[in-house]
């Protein structure tokens, strides 16, 4: 039995010695050390052997596991080491070659020309508010001129969700609550940027857009008036496209200004000789504005005889589309990379 034992040893240490792979290893495990292994056979003979012999067997066997089982550890350590320094050798890296670009990203063309909009007005000393997206009908609608009855309620495909809750259709309340505040008094100078919300979809609308709405309400020996915007008007455009833009005034109706006026500025495409852009009228429409109605005032508790200003409300994403070039809106929306990248 002694000489059975030896035999295994010899033969499990040799067959180690020569392995050179994982699995060979694996294979030299279950031959030798498995349930149905050759040590495992052995032992289960000892209970036929004499009583003084089957001691001797147990521990023979025992020590011939452990040294078979530390030589199966010390060579698979080997091969681990083998195996992990051909592959860092596959793998050399080259230290002359240039390393790799990380991409970098930038700003959403929207988000460019928001913080352009806004650095202008903020360096004529207007404040920047925000405001909830979630309005109530009073701040979007009747604060603002426009009672449940009025046909402007139309014009405006709300997204409502009863309770008097609605998504803003444009960024006027944020200056209503602003006026409306007892922390502040006037004179007002605000800009209110932000997402709103109407039911419209096309080339040149989406539901969700972007609004700049700007405020100005000073005293009536103020000179807050007409020819006053205008010229605000005018120079923001010249900062704006970085050359003089001109602009006519049409008269409008909106039920939050008294008079009222659409803002057309010449074609940036064309510089007014007509194209596709403007519909071959050499103008394009880009902002609705004129003077705070009485009614505005009086619904934040400011008096009509001591107080005047002006408002006007610009898309965002409409200066955009006309800054870049971008013939349909909603290609900034619709997250293509390739397409961003240009900006």
């Amino acid at each position: 039995m002694q000489e059975a034992i030896s035999h295994i040893e010899k033969e499990a240490l040799d067959a180690i010695h020569d392995a050179e792979a994982l699995d060979t290893l694996e294979a030299i495990r279950v031959r030798f050390l498995g349930k149905k292994g050759e040590l495992t056979d052995i032992l289960k003979g000892v209970s036929s052997l004499p009583a003084a012999e089957k001691p001797k067997v147990g521990q023979a066997v025992n020590q011939v596991k452990r040294t078979i089982m530390a030589k199966l550890d010390e060579k698979l350590e080997a091969i681990k080491q083998d195996l992990l320094e051909a592959e860092l050798t596959s793998q050399t890296i080259d230290v002359s070659m240039p390393g790799r670009n990380s991409n970098v990203g930038h700003r959403h063309p929207i988000s460019q020309v928001r913080e352009r909009i806004i650095g202008y007005f903020s360096a004529l000393g207007f404040d920047v508010l925000t405001g909830p997206e979630v309005e109530t009908e009073f701040y979007n609608f009747e604060a603002l001129n426009i009672p449940s009855h009025h046909p402007a309620r139309a014009m405006h495909d709300t997204f409502y969700f009863g309770d008097d809750r609605l998504l803003r259709t444009h960024t006027s309340p944020v200056q209503v609550r602003s006026m409306a505040s007892e922390e502040t008094k006037p004179p007002f100078r605000l800009i209110a940027p932000g997402r709103v919300y109407r039911r419209d979809s096309d080339v040149t609308h989406t539901p969700m857009f972007h609004q700049l709405e700007g405020l100005l309400i000073d005293t009536q020996e103020q000179a807050v008036n007409m020819a006053h915007l205008k010229g605000v008007l005018e120079d923001f455009f010249a900062f704006f496209f970085k050359k003089t833009v001109p602009l006519r005034f049409r008269p409008s109706y909106f039920p939050f200004t008294e008079p009222s006026a659409e803002v057309d500025i010449q074609c940036t495409s064309c510089d007014g000789e007509g194209c596709r852009v403007c519909s071959f009228t050499g103008w394009l429409e880009v902002l609705g504005c004129g003077m705070v109605h009485p009614n505005v005032l009086e619904s934040v508790n400011l008096s009509p005889d001591e107080y005047q200003g002006w408002a006007f409300g610009l898309g965002i994403d409409r200066l955009a589309m006309l800054y870049y070039g971008i013939d349909d809106l909603r290609k900034m929306f619709e997250h293509h990379i390739d397409f961003l990248k240009q900006f």
